[in-house]
């Protein structure tokens, strides 16, 4: 329960300090005093957004305080999740500061906002008229029959099970995208590595062609070369060989009469079996060297391959011809493999599917069943509205695909007229209409959510008279539950309530102000005959709000 709210420059208010109470509570006030304003007070220690503008002194920060009964919640699980201190009297704070930065604080622990927001979940339910034209979606209509169920555990159950199924069906999906695209390059990369792999790349092949070639290119040269070297040693007129030998037998000669003769002889001889075994070797390497043509041209043919492929793949050296073919191997078995994982994706995608398929008919099961109570609900309610021969029926309808709550269309079919076949509410309720409905909803989930705190901002639009009277009805029936707090511009809601809090602006020189206070017994006869009054409070708006006052 909603205890006390404190706020400090936020938008027209400058500082404002009131107390709730039990029951049920309105407030009133012209239009333009702010009554909003003080809702989007509240909303900021329920976690939502603000910016400097909410600032009404820009050289200060805005403040906003709320106390809270929490003796008959169940908060533990939450305070400990968060790691914060419990107290049974909670204290939800914002500060919005003359940066833009805002914190947030509970019982004095900071959190973020998404803390805040969530343990507001727990402690009121905000309804205002935006939420009240929400009433013809689809989608809010299927949140407020999950809210009626109020089996959350059910929903997590499901919510988990989708969660898998999504992310495996969007590898999937991503598996699937990068194989399209992968076999757009498949032939062109096979073509590439079938032509690098069919070439049979030999970084030492490659070596011996440029030398073999670079010999074949000069065997004229290297024969004539040969050949003279062999005359020069061997033939001729003057052979180096036969010199040799001669000077060989002369130092034999002369052994006797020189002692180091006999040396020099040895030595020479060495260089004669020297230059024999050398000049053999070139004379067989002479006869071994004959121009091939054919040799040349296929040697040629192979390094013109081999350079070709280097020049198409922008490379200097055979080694990287041969990494860029293991490369395109590899790139190759990768695209074989992305057929493996898309089957295995597959696999465990139809399995989630089954388990996500169960939850869902677990859920929808829920959601029919409880339709029908919800349904039979709204139906009886709606006499005491003024909707006396109304029809309401809920459908829940199996669709073709799973989504985040389920695979249900639900949809609320409505007609306040005898006679009149129900149609999809959007089509078939006025303003007035979608308002009381709206309000007999609310009055079932948070009976059966047990919220301690309901605020309704303006819910009565649309609707006056004896209907006005009725709004009011239900809601003190539902303060018997809840701390209803009503934000209305009709009398008849006004007067039902068992406290009322006025808004009203005042102005100095400069500046305009919002306060609020608690009105007495006769400070509520008159408010309440200034809402029955055109201008001038008469005598009969005041005999008026007395009786509906009941005083």
């Amino acid at each position: 329960m909603l205890k006390s709210l404190f706020v400090q420059n936020y938008a027209l208010i400058d500082e404002l300090e009131i107390s709730f109470s039990e029951g049920f509570t309105a407030i009133t006030g012209e239009t333009g005093a702010g009554k909003s304003i003080l809702l989007g007070a509240l909303g900021l220690i329920l976690g939502n957004r603000a910016d400097l503008q909410v600032l009404k002194n820009e050289s200060q920060k805005c403040i906003v305080e709320g106390t809270f009964d929490t003796a008959s919640l169940n908060l533990d699980r939450f305070f400990h999740e968060n790691d914060i201190e419990k107290e049974i009297t909670l204290i939800l704070r914002r500060e919005i500061l003359t940066s833009g930065k805002s914190r947030a604080f509970i019982n004095d622990s900071p959190v973020n906002l998404q803390q805040m927001k969530e343990l507001s979940t727990f402690l009121m339910d905000v309804h205002s008229q935006h939420e009240t034209l929400q009433l013809v979606s689809a989608e809010f209509q299927m949140d407020v029959l999950d809210s009626f169920i109020n089996r959350p555990e059910l929903l997590a159950a499901y919510a988990k099970e989708y969660q898998s199924f999504a992310e495996v069906s969007k590898n999937l999906e991503r598996l699937i995208r990068q194989a399209t695209e992968k076999k757009r390059e498949e032939d062109f990369l096979r073509f590439q590595f079938e032509e690098l792999n069919e070439a049979k790349l030999s970084a030492e092949e490659f070596i011996e062609i440029e030398e073999r070639l670079l010999f074949l290119n000069h065997t004229e040269e290297i024969k004539n070369s040969l050949a003279q070297s062999v005359s020069v040693l061997d033939e001729g007129n003057e052979p180096v060989l036969g010199n040799l030998i001669q000077i060989v037998k002369s130092f034999d000669r002369i052994g006797p009469f020189l002692s180091e003769a006999a040396s020099y002889s040895q030595r020479f001889q060495s260089i004669v079996i020297e230059l024999k075994d050398l000049i053999a070797g070139m004379q067989s390497k002479l006869s071994d060297t004959d121009f091939d043509p054919g040799e040349l041209e296929l040697l040629t043919q192979r390094m013109d391959q081999i350079s070709k492929l280097m020049f198409k793949h922008h490379v200097q050296h055979v080694e990287q011809l041969i990494v860029l073919r293991d490369e395109i191997e590899a790139r190759l078995v990768g695209i074989q493999s992305l057929d493996d994982e898309i089957l295995q994706a597959e696999k465990k995608r139809s399995l989630l599917k089954l388990a996500v398929k169960a939850k869902a008919n677990e859920l929808h099961d829920e959601r029919e069943a409880q339709a029908i109570k919800l349904a039979e609900s709204v139906k009886q309610m709606l006499p005491s509205l003024g909707i006396k021969n109304g029809t309401f029926n809920i459908k829940v309808e199996r669709q073709g695909e799973f989504n985040a709550k389920g695979n249900d269309l639900v949809t609320f079919w409505f007609s306040a007229n005898l006679g009149v076949p129900p149609g999809e509410i959007s089509r078939m309720a006025s303003g007035g209409e979608l308002s009381r409905l709206m309000l007999i909803i609310k009055s079932l989930i948070t009976k059966e959510q047990m919220l301690p705190t309901v605020i309704f901002d303006e819910i009565d639009s649309g609707v006056s008279g004896d209907i006005a009277g009725k709004v009011g009805a239900i809601m003190k029936q539902m303060s018997q539950f809840h701390q209803v707090i009503a934000i209305t511009h009709l009398p008849q809601i006004a007067a039902g309530a068992s406290h009322q809090y006025k808004v009203f602006k005042t102005t100095d020189e400069v500046k305009s102000f919002t306060n609020m206070k608690l009105l007495l017994p006769d400070e509520r006869v008159e408010e309440i005959a200034k809402m029955l009054s055109n201008e001038k409070v008469t005598l009969v708006a005041m005999q008026a709000a007395s009786e509906l006052l009941g005083f």
